[in-house]
């Protein structure tokens, strides 16, 4: 059977991603923070909720900043929520925070003063939304495209190379939804919190042979 490892570092919602995994019959999915454990996975996710400076600080002080780009690199790997902005290079939130920098580009606010059609927009960006898919990847399998999606997010990633944007969103302004690289491939939205087609993402990630 094969192992999922969820890298905890004190700051994602490492529970509702773990059972959605079991739910779609991921393998032995473990929630863990031991390096070790991390490296032996078939396959691995990092979830993140919270504020990035947070983040970026328990990232740092366990060693997952040098851990996540040696294991993503040779199996497939999900990034979520935080845990993709974790993935840019720099994230504007809290006067400026350095990120892992795996993917080029950054992250930014949405603003106080977000309008689309007359209308003021709330911050955070939070409930259902589509994204459309830029690429053909084996992650949207058997998902239409335009299919919704559940957001929370303050911050949105504007990136650094188009080409590595496979699904976009939309919130008063374009944003990436979906970014990927080889075995990368990281998600503004909450896979775990997005029912059918979130469930049917999951699956795709537990039979993806981190190619496409």
């Amino acid at each position: 059977m094969q192992t999922v490892a969820v890298i905890d570092y004190g700051m994602g919602n490492l529970h509702s991603v773990a059972k959605a995994l079991e739910h779609v019959g991921a393998g032995r999915v473990l929630v863990t923070s031991d390096a070790s454990v991390i490296r032996e996975a078939d396959r691995v996710v990092f979830p993140g909720v919270g504020a990035i400076r947070d983040c970026m600080a328990e990232i740092r002080r366990l060693g997952f900043d040098t851990l996540v780009p040696e294991v993503s690199k040779d199996r497939p790997f999900l990034g979520i929520c935080v845990g993709m902005q974790a993935l840019l290079e720099h994230s504007e939130e809290n006067d400026g925070v350095d990120c892992i920098g795996l993917f080029p580009g950054q992250v930014r606010f949405f603003g106080k003063d977000l309008i689309e059609d007359g209308e003021h927009l709330k911050v955070p960006h939070m409930g259902w939304n589509e994204v459309q898919q830029t690429v053909d990847h084996p992650l949207w399998h058997s998902i239409p495209d335009l299919a919704r999606f559940y957001f929370v997010h303050s911050y949105y990633i504007e990136a650094g190379n188009p080409k590595q944007v496979v699904g976009r969103g939309h919130y008063g302004k374009d944003f990436a939804a979906a970014l990927a690289e080889g075995s990368r491939f990281a998600v503004q939205f909450h896979p775990e919190k997005s029912h059918t087609h979130g469930l049917q993402l999951l699956q795709n990630f537990a039979a993806w042979d981190g190619r496409w």
